[in-house]
């Protein structure tokens, strides 16, 4: 899917520098927006939609950190650059570790590097807003899941006399979940795998082929079992951060099973991390 063209808005207050950082970025493959001060910076991603901001960390009235801590609390997503001299390092690195920066260049800056991040954050930008999306598919694939297991339960105690429908209901269902792009494995409470459909086998890596049977512990690091253990005790949907063998790592959603399955088993649904 194309995406809209990004935005990037530099902010400082000496007409110099926004004029230097403007002959640097002209040719660059976004809108670029100027402004000399916090507070007109504020107004402008009012009326804009903007993806990376560049604010100098020395100016009037609001400094730099001030400024990029109110755009944290308005517009989280937006990535955020500070220019600052040498003697603001310590106040700009409180400021890093508070979660109010993405990076801080010093100035005078290297043209070359400050262009190639500038490009690192908008692709940073467009891999978050990747992950929000897929989130958002995670999230409906889990209720449409959800719907197919109770409606299949529903079906499967209605016609019980009838073992033909029977067999081809669980082949018809198999088929769709292996089918199903979101990777998702089925582990029974005794954290073995019973089901891996084709998105999580390919997901897995290489390094090992992902088989019905094999221990839940052999496939992720140790953190992974207990989660899956505690989830099961509480029978209620958790998410979780984890790495299978070979290093890759996932975001995990935790879904216990319910009905007369209840504390048999879990599905996890694997969102590959960006990392």
């Amino acid at each position: 899917m194309e995406k809209n063209q990004r935005t990037l808005l530099c902010i400082d207050d000496e007409p110099n520098i926004l004029n230097a950082l403007k002959r640097l970025l002209r040719k660059e493959d976004f809108r670029l927006l100027t402004a000399n001060s916090g507070k007109q910076g504020l107004q402008i991603l009012a009326e804009n939609e903007v993806h990376v901001v560049v604010s100098d960390q020395r100016m009037p009235e609001m400094s730099g950190t001030e400024f990029l801590k109110e755009v944290k609390a308005a517009y989280p997503d937006i990535i955020r650059i500070i220019l600052t001299g040498y003697t603001d390092v310590d106040s700009i690195s409180e400021a890093i570790n508070e979660g109010h920066l993405y990076k801080f260049f010093l100035k005078p800056w290297n043209d070359q590097n400050l262009k190639l991040e500038i490009r690192q954050a908008l692709e940073q930008y467009d891999l978050m807003e990747d992950n929000k999306r897929l989130h958002d598919q995670v999230f409906q694939k889990n209720e449409e899941l959800k719907k197919v297991n109770e409606s299949l339960e529903q079906i499967i105690l209605e016609r019980t006399q009838n073992l033909e429908f029977q067999n081809k209901a669980l082949q018809i269902s198999h088929a769709i979940l292996d089918d199903i792009p979101l990777p998702i494995l089925g582990v029974s409470s005794e954290m073995l795998v019973v089901m891996a459909n084709k998105a999580a086998r390919q997901n897995m890596g290489h390094s090992r082929q992902l088989e019905v049977g094999d221990s839940i512990g052999d496939c992720f690091d140790a953190t992974v079992e207990s989660d899956l253990l505690g989830c099961l005790g509480s029978l209620e949907k958790k998410r979780i951060s984890a790495r299978c063998r070979d290093g890759r790592g996932f975001e995990m959603d935790l879904i216990p099973l319910t009905g007369r399955y209840q504390g048999q088993g879990i599905i996890m649904t694997l969102n590959p991390a960006t990392d």
